[in-house]
C-alpha cells in the first residue's frame, strides 16, 4: 500500500488565495514551502504523495520574493560607520526594525572612515541568515574609502584614500580581514583603480563586488572599469558628472555598447523624491530597466523624529525627508525605507507592480550572484517573501519560511 508519508518529515506549508511574483508577473497559484525552501508541487504530489501540513489563506495578498537592500548606513538611531561599545546590538537593532519594511537581507554600509573604525567594525560584521532575530546580514558594503574629493559628497575629506600600487594590500593591512565585505564603491577614474579588479578576481571574485561611485569619471574610464569586472553605478545621478550629450559620464554605462557580452551594468537609485527627480528615474528606467535596483542609503535617522543625527564621523541634519550635512544643503543619505522606494519607483515611473518588486528583490539578487536562492520565488529557493496588499504596503515578512513580522492589525 503506498505511503502517503512526504520524504521529509518536516511541516509542508500551503499558502493559499495569493498572487504569487514568479516569471515576472503575478500569478494565481499556491505557494508551497518545506524546511525553509519552496516546493514544486508536481515533485511533492506524484514523486513523494505528499500533502500540506498546514494551510495558510493568504486573504487574495500578494506573495513576493522580500527586498534586498545593498546600501543601508544605519537607521534608528544606529550608525555602522561609528565604532561603539554595543555596536553588536546595534546592528542586530536595525536588521530585526527593518523587517517590517520587507527587509530580509542586506549590506551594512560603512562611509569613508579613519582605519580605527574599520578595525573595529569589520570584524563585528559577520556573514549571517536572517529569521525572527532579523534579517540576513550579506556582508559589508564599503563605500569608500577611494572615492573622488569633487564627488565626496557626504564623506570626510580628511579620510579620502588615493588609489596606488597595492591600495588593496595596504587596505588590508591598515583595516585588518576583507572577510567579512561584500561591496566595496570606488571612484575609476582614481589611478591604478583598475588593481582593485586583479585583486579581487585572484582572491574572491565570488564574493566582492567592485561598484564605480562618488566619481568624475568620463564614459571610456567607467567602460573600462566594466571590462575589469565593475557591475554596479553606486546612487546613479547621485555624486557623479552629470550627463553630458559629448561625454555622458558613468550614467553613459545604461546604453553603452562596450559592455562585454553577456554581462550586465546594474544601477542602485535612492527612490525617496528627494535624491532624484521622477524625471530622471523615469528616463534611467526607460534607457536600462533589467539594470535598476533600489536602495535606501538609509542613515542613522532612519525612523527617527526630525533633528541632528551622524553619519559617520559628519553631523547631519534631518528637514522632513531631507538629510543634510548640518549647516549645508549637501545631501547625506536618507531616511526613506524599502517599501517606501518600492511604492515611490512605481508611482514615479508607472511601471507594474511586477517590475517595482523585482527592482527591490530579484535584481540586487543578480547583482551579488546570489538569484539562484534568494530574490525569487523559483522552486528549491530560499523562502524569503513577503505578503502586500495591491498598494504594495507589507502584511507580512518570512524567512526561510518562518513569519517574522507582521502587521498589527488590532487597531484597525
Amino acid at each position: 500500500m503506498p505511503s502517503n508519508k512526504s520524504v521529509s518529515d518536516a511541516p509542508i506549508v500551503q499558502f493559499t488565495n495569493c498572487r504569487i511574483l514568479r516569471d515576472h508577473r503575478l500569478q494565481r497559484e499556491d505557494l508551497w514551502v518545506r524546511e525553509g525552501k519552496i516546493l514544486n508541487p508536481e515533485k511533492l504530489f506524484f514523486d513523494e504523495k505528499g500533502s500540506a501540513d498546514v494551510q495558510l489563506d493568504c486573504k487574495g495578498s500578494i506573495i513576493a520574493p522580500g527586498f534586498i537592500d545593498v546600501q543601508i548606513n544605519g537607521g534608528f538611531g544606529v550608525d555602522f560607520s561609528l565604532a561603539t561599545d554595543d555596536f553588536k546590538s546595534g546592528i542586530d537593532l536595525v536588521s530585526q526594525k527593518i523587517l517590517s519594511h520587507g527587509v530580509t537581507s542586506f549590506c551594512p554600509t560603512l562611509v569613508t572612515s579613519p582605519p580605527s573604525v574599520y578595525h573595529q567594525v569589520l570584524p563585528q560584521i559577520s556573514v549571517r541568515n536572517g529569521g525572527a532575530h532579523g534579517a540576513g546580514i550579506l556582508g559589508a558594503h564599503l563605500e569608500g574609502p577611494f572615492i573622488s574629493r569633487e564627488k565626496k559628497g557626504a564623506h570626510p575629506e580628511h579620510c579620502l584614500r588615493t588609489f596606488e600600487a597595492g591600495a588593496f594590500q595596504d587596505l588590508l593591512s591598515t583595516y585588518g580581514s576583507l572577510d567579512g565585505v561584500r561591496i566595496v564603491t570606488l571612484a575609476p577614474e582614481m589611478k591604478r583603480s583598475s588593481e582593485g579588479n586583479k585583486w579581487r578576481d585572484g582572491r574572491r571574485s565570488h564574493t566582492l563586488c567592485l561598484f564605480p561611485g562618488h566619481s568624475v569619471a568620463n564614459l571610456s574610464q567607467a567602460e573600462e572599469a566594466v571590462q575589469y569586472g565593475a557591475t554596479f553605478i553606486t546612487h546613479l545621478f547621485n555624486a557623479m558628472l552629470p550627463f553630458h550629450h559629448r561625454d555622458p559620464g558613468i550614467v553613459g554605462l545604461l546604453t553603452s555598447d562596450k559592455i562585454p557580452a553577456g554581462r550586465r551594468v546594474f544601477y542602485g537609485m535612492i527612490s525617496d523624491g528627494i535624491h532624484t527627480n521622477p524625471a530622471a528615474l523615469r528616463i534611467a528606467h526607460r534607457a536600462h530597466p533589467k539594470g535598476l535596483v533600489l536602495v535606501t542609503d538609509a542613515i542613522a535617522g532612519m525612523g527617527l523624529a526630525p533633528g541632528r543625527h551622524t553619519l559617520g564621523q559628519q553631523v547631519v541634519e534631518i528637514d522632513g525627508l531631507n538629510t543634510y550635512i548640518a549647516g549645508t544643503k549637501t545631501l547625506s543619505g536618507s531616511v526613506a525605507t524599502m517599501d517606501t522606494c518600492v511604492r515611490h519607483f512605481q508611482e514615479a515611473t508607472g511601471c507594474s507592480v511586477e517590475t517595482a518588486l523585482e527592482a527591490a528583490s530579484l535584481h540586487p539578487a543578480q547583482l551579488l550572484g546570489i538569484e539562484h536562492n534568494k530574490g525569487t520565488l523559483n522552486y528549491d529557493s530560499d523562502a524569503d517573501f513577503l505578503m502586500l496588499n495591491d498598494s504594495l504596503y507589507v502584511q507580512a515578512t518570512y524567512i526561510a519560511g518562518q513569519e517574522v513580522w507582521r502587521q498589527d492589525t488590532s487597531g484597525m
